[in-house]
């Protein structure tokens, strides 16, 4: 299991506990230290579209109207913050967030 997101994230480090209490293995990815490939980030983007953009983010906020109306795929090359986070790999299928809905698929 790979988890994306940033170690600054309280969402990430909840997930990243309860995950880890649960016994599973997982590779933290901090997208902004580690980066993620334009291949990953093309799936990513194939899976949840315009969902995986955190348009609530202080990030995003912080945008012009024209930066905001770029490609999603420029804008996460950029600005890896603007990433909803978590993304969690699992045996290739993708998950975006922590929800109770992702806990208990990701979790059993």
């Amino acid at each position: 299991m790979k988890l994306y997101g940033l170690k600054a994230c309280d969402t990430c480090r909840k997930a990243l506990k309860k995950i880890k209490n649960n016994e599973m293995e997982v590779d933290f990815i901090d997208v902004r230290v580690d980066a993620v490939s334009e291949v990953t980030l093309a799936r990513f983007l194939d899976t949840f579209g315009d969902k995986l953009i955190n348009q609530r983010s202080t990030t995003w906020r912080g945008l012009t109207i024209e930066q905001r109306d770029s490609p999603p795929e420029e804008l996460l090359a950029l600005h890896p913050a603007l990433m909803k986070r978590p993304v969690l790999d699992v045996d290739g299928v993708l998950y975006l967030g922590w929800t109770q809905d992702v806990q208990t698929q990701v979790l059993g």
